[in-house]
């Protein structure tokens, strides 16, 4: 079986490929300039992934995982967009590049582009059709949430669920569809990926707070110093309404740069937020891997995919 690297190589030169073929003309230049930005490349590597765990080959695959990148690239630069952001990865975001019309037109011509690729088989287009749209529906209710003055936790995991973990679900899903998976296995391959990425997804959550900033490389606490919704601050403001605590909405209630995120992160602690965080974690973890479990396939080939479970989590394998 192909390790994540062998796998991620062969995506990397597929993307150069189609990038070195397309014109460079100002539809196609944002295109272009996105999709050579460095990136993980976790989900077109998960395509292959998929297909090797149902007996395929990734070479097969290389298209669909090509799309499923072209449509996750296509989010980002419309999210860059809807949120002001100036950097992309270190490096200018389209719109700041370019502008804001380009981006959008560019975006749209990007979903073109991952419709195509992904049309050569009808199963793997429908599934894709469906998870895209689940993705917008996500993106819609995250900036539905910025306008309300409260949300709750079950609503920001289903939000986390559309806009995260289905595109990792999906791209499982096309690559165990071109091996030509049964149905019941496409449906339990794309469990698994939901899964994972609601793991990771919250753990992530977790990491903005409470994270060693040497490692992730981001100022702790910077979610709860910018007020954003994530699990911990919505958790943390339903048990405070629910225990008469004032100190969140104390910190909310002052500018951004005022905020004491260590009381912020000791009061979610002490209202045992940190710990119902880290238990669906473990949950999404355990049920993601009892699916792979299940599937009816040799272990030595769901061994990459426990690594990549193991890695996102960062696990020690």
């Amino acid at each position: 079986m192909s390790t994540f690297e062998e796998l991620r190589t062969a995506v990397e030169a597929r993307i150069a490929a189609w990038c070195a073929a397309q014109p460079t003309d100002g539809l196609h230049a944002p295109m272009i300039y996105l999709m050579r930005l460095p990136a993980k490349r976790v989900r077109p590597v998960a395509v292959l992934m998929g297909c090797e765990l149902f007996g395929g080959r990734a070479a097969d695959a290389l298209d669909e995982a090509l799309g499923i990148e072209l449509f996750h690239n296509f989010t980002l630069m419309h999210d860059d967009i809807m949120d002001a952001a100036p950097l992309r990865r270190g490096r200018p975001t389209v719109h700041e590049r370019w502008n804001v019309n380009t981006a959008i037109l560019s975006g749209d011509a990007m979903f073109v582009h991952a419709g195509m690729l992904l049309a050569r088989r009808p199963q793997v287009l429908q599934r894709f059709h469906h998870h895209a749209l689940g993705v917008c529906q996500g993106q819609q209710l995250d900036m539905d949430f910025e306008k309300r003055g409260s949300v709750r936790a079950e609503e920001y995991v289903e939000m986390i669920r559309l806009k995260t973990a289905v595109l990792l679900a999906c791209a499982l899903e096309a690559g165990a569809l071109v091996a030509g998976a049964e149905a019941e296995q496409v449906d339990r391959i794309g469990a698994f990926g939901e899964h994972l990425g609601l793991a990771f997804q919250l753990r992530d959550d977790l990491l903005d707070a409470y994270g060693d900033p040497a490692l992730t490389g981001k100022q702790r606490g910077g979610d709860l110093r910018a007020g954003k919704k994530t699990y911990l601050l919505i958790r943390g403001l339903e048990l405070s309404r629910a225990h008469d605590r004032t100190e969140l909405q104390e910190e909310l209630q002052r500018p951004a740069l005022d905020r004491d995120v260590s009381r912020m992160t000791a009061v979610l602690e002490a209202l045992g937020v940190r710990g119902e965080a880290e238990a669906a974690v473990r949950m999404h973890d355990a049920a993601a891997r009892e699916l792979l479990d299940a599937l009816p396939v040799p272990e030595e080939r769901k061994r990459p995919l426990r690594d990549l479970a193991d890695a996102l989590l960062e696990r020690v394998s």
